[in-house]
């Protein structure tokens, strides 16, 4: 290929049974995008692949909640989300459907050419059944206590909380989400993923990117945080997964193997091989030639944008799934963000606490670039980030149009006024611009996205830097020729700047490519070429490129939010009752705080020495995102004693330290009287 590479980019598939939010087009879909439009306007090969996951009990979930037909949902889903990505700007070169016949077809053979390479195994165990609904509990109809968080809403396959993968059985305290009561254990048999056969070659391949001999990948390239939560998984010891279920709808396991009535396709073996069915059928429709390259070529790049919470699914999994077929590439890399928080508050769906996009572009359309300007400059690319109203107004208004908008139409103003709107000949000047434009490159490599923004902006800021250093209006009585060579080179930053814009503001960027009556070239022109614009070129009618944001508007939009509040109580649903026999069993005592640090390789939990009057417990929180490990010694507590001990990420855990939690999502702790010592008993 040459100095030209190919690049196969993936973002996650959204599931089909609900609207998008800003939490997602910031966690996998905006990054994915930018990339893709980076490397197309560098010239290079891309296919940017994605759809609908339509299968799985997320699905069905909401099929029996709203009285629907799976299929009406999906149906309903994939077309409302496949708009919200077209108006927002996603430009992908197939947005395709896991519940398409190629697709069935597809994941099946996946299945038996699996099977029949004898790489599963089949178990018989003992699976949660809620005998209310006569049927067998998939993950996402299972909800408890994460073993190794504590988090209470934990799913039956993931805690959206500390990320682990789970199996429902491993649950605390289980819950069908169907009829609320506790399941019974049934037997049943499933094919099973041996990933504790998988861990040797995953772990040389993740952490030095060498697999069978040749380098894959470079270690250094791939973000910390992901790497952290697959090693995480590996020293905890991969186990067999299960890649059936016992449901109505999704991918049939092939009716020719044996035991096959009434089993399908585990979502998360059919999801992701709905990117091959997917670039398969833009072969059939002839977006692509042929569809081999992109998935079986060495030389291709494959990269898969997602959230922190798909990664096990994408560094474990699939990998290993690609591994038994022949000829597939591994990913080079899979950037995944962490999580977007709304006004302080975690985005839940549930609780109607999100900006879906769609209905903000419905009633903001104007707010495209606003809104994807925002969400890349806080994009959550190594920790969780923060979206509120009062950053976005300030955002759009000092950046979006103090800086970039009011550079342009200042230039654009000053062309007509002093050039005639005419490109002549004269001396050459030069702004600067190829910093910048280095600085962008650079830090799209890396995935450093929010970088990449302050790059674009640097152009504006350079060129207006310019203007005023040289202020062409001043000497253009006396020295024409040489106000109209500042207002030249002016001219073609402005082109600069636009074609820069397409990969990050697609709208606003052809709208400028319209004033300027100009088509951009390509990055390496870009980034190489003093004069953008040929000698005579005029340029068309001009406008703003952006508007500013009153106060009004975004009081409206706060407002928005508050009637969520008050619509949807964030007060939990009471729990079960307990006897008062029951509740003498717990022993509740006043604990202090005498040390803490945060547990290896994770985010959330902070591991602490607490004296509960007869002795020194260690006790696992995951409170690191509320509280820092300074400023818990000395904090007097009430403790949970009794609680059986368990292991959370390798460390023993003696007990549960009380919080509570604020509608805004804050902890804080339960604490005892003033006078109290440790060791008293809470009664």
């Amino acid at each position: 290929m040459g100095n030209r590479r190919r690049f196969t980019i993936t973002a996650a598939l959204p599931y089909a049974n609900g609207p998008l939010h800003i939490g997602h087009i910031a966690g996998a879909y905006l990054s994915s995008d930018i990339y893709a439009r980076f490397r197309r306007l560098q010239d290079h090969d891309v296919f940017f692949v994605c759809g609908s996951d339509e299968h799985g009990a997320a699905i069905t979930m909401r099929a029996k909640k709203e009285g629907r037909s799976p299929q009406d949902i999906i149906d309903t889903y994939h077309l409302r989300n496949s708009k919200a990505f077209e108006s927002i700007g996603i430009s992908f070169d197939i947005f395709y459907r896991t519940s398409s016949d190629l697709h069935h077809k597809e994941a099946q053979a996946w299945f038996k050419a699996f099977y029949e390479s004898n790489v599963f195994s089949v178990k018989t165990t003992q699976q949660l059944y809620d005998s209310s609904y006569n049927q067998f509990l998939a993950d996402r109809y299972v909800k408890g206590t994460c073993p190794k968080c504590g988090y209470e809403e934990a799913y039956g396959d993931q805690c959206e909380s500390c990320g682990s993968s789970l199996s429902p059985n491993e649950l605390i305290n289980p819950k069908s989400t169907l009829s609320g009561s506790k399941p019974e254990l049934r037997k049943t048999s499933h094919w099973y993923l041996p990933l504790d056969k998988e861990s040797d070659w995953l772990n040389t391949w993740l952490n030095t990117g060498v697999f069978e001999g040749s380098s894959l990948h470079d270690v250094k390239a791939w973000k910390k945080h992901v790497l952290g939560a697959c090693n995480s998984w590996l020293e905890e010891g991969l186990q067999p997964r299960a890649i059936t279920r016992d449901l109505d709808w999704g991918v049939d396991v092939p009716s020719e193997i044996e035991g096959s009535e009434g089993k399908k396709l585990y979502v998360w073996l059919d999801a992701p091989i709905g990117y091959v069915s997917a670039t398969k059928a833009a072969e059939a429709q002839g977006i692509i030639e042929d569809w081999k390259p992109y998935w079986q070529d060495k030389d291709t790049e494959l990269l898969h944008f997602i959230g922190k919470d798909n990664i096990v699914f994408h560094c474990i999994i699939f990998p290993a799934m690609l591994r038994h077929l022949d000829g597939y590439i591994l990913p080079k890399n899979v950037p995944a963000n962490e999580f977007l928080n709304l006004e302080g508050r975690k985005i839940s769906t549930s609780r109607d606490w999100a900006v879906w996009v769609d209905t903000f572009l419905e009633n903001n359309p104007s707010h495209v670039d606003a809104l994807r300007y925002v969400l890349a400059a806080n994009m959550p690319e190594t920790k969780d980030a923060e979206f509120t109203w009062d950053d976005y107004q300030a955002r759009v208004n000092n950046e979006l149009v103090a800086t970039i908008g009011n550079y342009v139409n200042r230039v654009l103003q000053l062309f007509h006024r002093f050039n005639e709107g005419r490109l002549g000949e004269t001396k050459d000047y030069a702004v600067e611009y190829k910093t910048a434009m280095q600085d962008i490159d650079t830090a799209i490599e890396a995935f450093r996205f929010r970088d990449a923004l302050q790059g674009m902006l640097q152009l504006a800021r350079t060129g207006d830097k310019f203007l005023a250093d040289n202020e062409p209006w001043k000497c253009f009585k006396t020295d024409p020729a040489e106000a109209q060579a500042m207002l030249n080179a002016s001219m073609h930053q402005v082109a600069r700047l636009a074609g820069v814009m397409q990969v990050f503001l697609p709208h606003a960027a052809h709208r400028l490519l319209e004033m300027i009556n100009w088509s951009s070239p390509n990055w390496t022109i870009l980034a190489s070429k003093d004069k953008l614009l040929d000698l005579d070129h005029t340029i068309a009618s001009f406008g703003l490129l952006f508007e500013k944001i009153d106060d009004s508007w975004i009081a409206d939009q706060k407002q928005q939010l508050q009637n969520t509040l008050k619509s949807n109580p964030n007060a939990m649903a009471q729990k079960d009752e307990i006897t008062y026999d029951a509740f003498q069993t717990m022993d509740l005592r006043v604990g202090k705080i005498l040390e803490a640090s945060r547990v290896p390789k994770t985010d959330k939990l902070i591991q602490m020495q607490v004296d509960v009057g007869f002795e020194t417990r260690t006790i696992v929180s995951g409170i690191a995102e509320h509280f820092s490990e300074e400023e818990l010694p000395g904090e007097m507590v009430q403790v949970l004693a009794n609680l059986a001990p368990r292991k959370i990420r390798g460390v023993e855990s003696n007990g549960m330290i009380l919080l509570s939690e604020t509608s805004e999502g804050k902890l804080y702790f339960v604490k005892p009287s003033a006078d109290a010592t440790p060791g008293d008993i809470v009664a």
